[in-house]
C-alpha cells in the first residue's frame, strides 16, 4: 500500500505542495491505524480549505448530475442527504450506507493493488481514500479522493444491480488468475468507474469518475467524444490510465443488460 504521492506523476497538483502531502500523511495514518486496530472509521475533522474545495466541487457537481446522472442516483444522493456546503465524514456515510443496503466503506491510506481493493467488494465492503483533492485543481483529480469516494461511489450503492456487479466482480477477484484479474480491472474501470449507460432513449453516466468529476462529467458527453458500445471482448481488451481523463467511453445498453453480461463472464472464469 502506497501512504504518499511520490509513486504519482510529478504534474500531480499536489506534488510539490509540502503541506498538501502532510495532511495526505496524517489521514493515511488515520486509516493504517484503523486496519490494525479496529473499531470506529476515524473522523477526519476538515479544515476550512477542505471544505472550501468540496464546495467548489459540489455545487457544480449537482448542475452537472441535473442533466447527466441517472434518476437512482439521483434519489440515492437525497436519501444520503449530502450537504453543498460540509464535506461529510466517512464514518457517517457508511453508518446511512449500511442501513439503506448493507454496503459499507472502508478507510484506505491510498492507492493498493487491484486483487485486495476489488475482492472486499465480495463483502459489500469498499476501501475508500479520505485525503481530498488538490485545491488548485478542483474539477479533476488524478486518483480516488473523499469527493470520488462520497459523491461518485457512495450513492451507486442504493441501486441494487450496482451491487450486485460489484459482488460478483469481488467474487472473481478472490480467485482470478493474473490475466483474469487484468481483465476484471478493465471491466470494473469502464464500467463502474467511467461506464455511460443507455437509459429511455438517453445516454447517462453511471461510473464513479464521471459523476464525481466536473472535467470527466463535461468531457464525457461531449460532441466530439468516443463513445463506443459495450462489450465485454472490446472491454478486456483496452487497457486504461487511471491518472489520466478518458480518451473514450463505453455506452452499455442497461444496468440490466450489463450486470447479466458480466455475470456470465464471472461464471465462465
Amino acid at each position: 500500500m502506497h501512504t504518499d504521492i511520490t509513486h504519482l506523476a510529478i504534474d500531480h497538483p499536489g506534488a510539490n505542495d509540502s503541506a498538501y502531502r502532510l495532511r495526505r500523511d496524517e489521514i493515511a495514518r488515520a486509516a493504517i491505524q484503523f486496519h490494525k486496530t479496529g473499531g470506529e472509521i476515524p473522523y477526519i475533522g476538515y479544515s476550512s480549505e477542505e471544505q472550501t474545495t468540496w464546495r467548489n466541487v459540489v455545487g457544480t457537481l449537482d448542475s452537472l448530475h441535473a442533466i447527466y446522472a441517472r434518476d437512482i442516483y439521483l434519489d440515492a444522493k437525497n436519501i444520503l442527504q449530502f450537504s453543498p456546503e460540509i464535506l461529510p465524514e466517512l464514518r457517517d456515510v457508511s453508518k446511512k450506507l449500511q442501513y439503506e443496503s448493507g454496503f459499507q466503506l472502508h478507510p484506505v491510506e491510498g492507492l493498493i493493488e487491484s486483487r485486495g481493493f476489488l475482492s472486499t467488494l465480495a463483502q459489500r465492503i469498499m476501501l475508500c481514500t479520505q485525503y481530498i483533492r488538490h485545491a488548485s485543481r478542483p474539477e479533476y483529480t488524478p486518483e480516488p479522493d473523499i469527493i470520488h469516494e462520497l459523491i461518485g461511489h457512495a450513492p451507486t450503492f442504493l441501486d441494487p444491480d450496482i451491487v450486485k456487479i460489484s459482488e460478483c466482480i469481488g467474487r472473481a477477484a478472490l480467485y482470478a488468475t493474473p490475466e483474469q484479474l487484468i481483465q476484471l480491472e478493465r471491466i470494473y474501470w469502464y464500467t463502474i468507474e467511467f461506464g455511460l449507460v443507455s437509459e429511455n432513449g438517453k445516454i447517462k453516466a453511471l461510473g464513479a469518475g464521471i459523476l464525481s468529476s466536473i472535467a470527466e462529467c463535461e468531457r464525457a458527453f461531449a460532441t466530439e467524444i468516443i463513445r463506443e458500445p459495450f462489450t465485454i471482448q472490446t472491454v478486456i481488451q483496452t487497457p486504461y490510465d487511471f491518472s489520466a481523463v478518458q480518451p473514450k467511453y463505453f455506452v452499455c445498453s442497461g444496468i440490466k443488460n450489463l450486470r447479466k453480461e458480466i455475470e456470465l463472464f464471472a461464471s465462465l472464469l
